[in-house]
């Protein structure tokens, strides 16, 4: 494997990762990065590229001519609303926002692999290099698998990886079922009747409602006999009416996030949460209307892909934990696990690390290649990846 990822793979790899670090954009504005790595991919000559795949999306497809099953491996294009406070070359350009998630090097590790693919072509079926957009907000895998250009792909396979922080470097971290939580954001619009503070009595405040709701929603998750596995709902904004000293309020604000292990439990979870605040609503006599927001399935692993993934990290030589609990946060790659036999894994990117999200945080170059590893590794179990004569 060291003769086929070369210092000059890695160099360019580590230079592209650089270039998408300094001009990083938005959930749903990545239109510059997705060029970038059009005309990347291009250079690699796949037999398809299909563009615009929910929004900025882009796939490189490599493709046999056989028959044989189709592989998917995914990564993410956004970046995220983080303001740089890193000062090394290949910082941000893009002010107050950054790539605080790891999205740059994970582009990078794929488009590293699609540099070994122009001359190791899969011996059958098709290799399908998927770079997902707004993953961040939860909306851009539905937003790829609803793209009717999608059809052209139909992955019976699915593979990404996530750089954790917190774990050693190069460690790939791994689990079968359950990876990452499904969450949802639950908004509570509370309406009731303004009057002159100085008449609360000619008003309908929904301060009282507000105040029980927060405390109810709390209580909700605490019921476990309702939940298989692991359930938590977290109160994340509240608001009440706006700054008028000379006004009783007559509306309010409560956010609050739920998490599960299980997607049969987030919907026990959210069926208990709204009709906490549908009864309190009728007590108090108040109007509420209830939506959601960066709405993720959990992320559960196949068995299947699990062993495939288990295999590659034998064949890459990789230092190996499997983790005996999901963790709590969210992956929008759920709705590829949902859809076929999929599976994600975790790449190690230092025990001391900063944390994914926090504003010093930066991709290490130095697991990149075994990422490509990973990826190679996992492509070959399906595909039979040769080198052309």
């Amino acid at each position: 494997m060291k003769s086929i990822i070369t210092k000059e793979i890695l160099e360019k790899t580590i230079r592209l990762r650089h270039s998408l670090h300094r001009y990083p954009e938005l959930s749903g504005h990545e239109r510059d990065t997705a060029a970038r790595i059009k005309s990347f991919l291009t250079e690699q000559k796949p037999d398809q590229v299909i563009e615009g795949l929910g929004g900025y999306g882009i796939a490189a497809v490599f493709d046999s001519g056989k028959e044989g099953p189709v592989v998917l491996l995914r990564c993410d294009l956004d970046g995220l609303p983080i303001e740089e406070v890193n000062t090394f070359p290949y910082r941000s350009q893009h002010q107050g926002v950054s790539h605080k998630c790891g999205h740059d090097g994970h582009m990078a590790i794929l488009a590293g692999l699609s540099m070994i693919l122009r001359d190791h072509k899969p011996g059958r079926g098709r290799l399908v290099l998927l770079f997902q957009p707004e993953e961040e907000t939860g909306q851009g895998a539905a937003k790829v698998i609803n793209d009717t250009k999608f059809r052209q792909i139909r992955p019976d396979y699915a593979f990404a990886l996530h750089n954790l922080p917190g774990f050693s470097k190069n460690t790939v971290i791994m689990k079968e079922g359950p990876f990452a939580a499904a969450s949802r954001g639950l908004i509570a619009q509370l309406q009731g009747r303004s009057s002159h503070a100085a008449h609360p009595e000619q008003g309908a405040s929904p301060v009282h409602m507000m105040c029980e709701l927060i405390n109810e929603l709390m209580k909700v998750p605490q019921n476990t006999g309702l939940f298989r596995d692991f359930a938590l709902l977290t109160i994340i904004h509240a608001r009440l009416g706006e700054v008028a000293f000379g006004t009783n309020p007559g509306k309010a604000l409560v956010m609050a996030t739920l998490r599960t292990f299980l997607n049969d439990d987030m919907k026990i979870l959210d069926e208990q949460a709204r009709a906490v605040a549908l009864s309190l609503a009728k007590k108090h006599g108040i109007e509420i209307n209830t939506s959601y927001a960066e709405e993720f399935p959990a992320t559960v692993n196949h068995p299947r892909a699990s062993g495939i993934v288990k295999n590659a990290i034998e064949r890459s030589h990789a230092a190996s934990l499997m983790i005996n609990e999901p963790f709590r946060w969210s992956e929008d790659f759920g709705h590829f696990t949902g859809l076929t036999q999929g599976a994600l894994f975790g790449l190690g990117a230092g025990e001391k690390h900063p944390s994914l999200h926090n504003h010093d945080y930066d991709f290490p170059d130095e697991i990149i290649e075994t990422g490509i590893a990973m990826f190679y590794h996992i492509a070959d179990q399906l595909l039979n990846l040769h080198k052309n004569v």
